[in-house]
């Protein structure tokens, strides 16, 4: 990695805005290898140097990945006029400024969503071209197990103006009213999931994302809460989309 200002080290690693960082620089409160630095220009190198702010390391993060648990209710948007957002629950972040949903779910759609910075890492996970699982638990209208879901796993299913790619369903419970399963599919599309059981006669009911990838949703995360992602998960996501760590 290039060295980089040392503001912007601050800056990045979460401690306030470049105007801010260089008040403490100015206080000399850092110090770089065991040196104060009064410098705000003064460049350091974030894999090697050791960066100190009264006597507590800092760590350097050049991106920021949040896992989200959607409530219902909220819309996949930086801002919007009608509807309140996910990010509403970032506000107090120190990254809000930077920080973005990748890809969307509905308004009335639960469940795992990341939340980043990171530009290249979200768009290659929305992108159909690295076809990244998104698995889904859902509560579908009907008796699914009368159904005939294998074939969909090699062929997909017709719509009018397009054509899905293979998904999976694995039914969990079914009963005359209403089914529960989960659905692995390997595309965004709007509305993918709901398209897709509507034509096959199971109306969705309730839907809730669990899996991203590799990158499952932590059960102890409460709906509206989020945590920053281990960097073993971090490294996993990356490698899924061929970006290197």
């Amino acid at each position: 990695m290039k060295k980089i200002r040392l503001d912007r080290y601050l800056s990045e690693s979460g401690l306030g805005s470049r105007k801010e960082v260089k008040k403490l620089i100015k206080q000399k409160r850092v110090a770089v290898n065991g040196k104060i630095i009064n410098d705000p220009s003064k460049h350091v190198d974030p894999e090697k140097d050791k960066v100190f702010l009264d006597d507590l390391p800092v760590e350097h993060k050049k991106h920021h990945y949040y896992m989200f648990n959607k409530p219902s209710g909220y819309i996949t948007a930086k801002e919007d006029k009608n509807y309140p957002t996910v990010m509403e629950f970032f506000e107090d972040n120190p990254f809000y400024n930077k920080l973005f949903p990748v890809g969307r779910l509905d308004i009335d759609t639960e469940g795992l969503l990341l939340i980043t910075d990171d530009g290249q890492l979200g768009h290659r996970i929305s992108h159909p071209k690295w076809e990244v699982e998104k698995e889904y638990y859902a509560v579908v209208k009907g008796n699914i197990s009368d159904t005939n879901t294998d074939k969909y796993k090699k062929e997909g299913l017709k719509f009018k103006n397009f054509k899905t790619k293979p998904f999976n369903i694995k039914v969990l419970s079914s009963s005359t009213e209403k089914s529960e399963i989960t659905i692995t599919v390997k595309e965004g599309k709007y509305h993918i999931v709901k398209k897709i059981m509507e034509k096959l006669g199971h109306p969705v009911l309730y839907l809730k994302r669990i899996r991203i990838g590799n990158l499952k949703l932590d059960k102890t995360l409460e709906s509206g809460e989020y945590r920053e992602l281990t960097q073993k998960e971090i490294k996993q996501l990356k490698k899924l989309v061929n970006l290197k760590a």
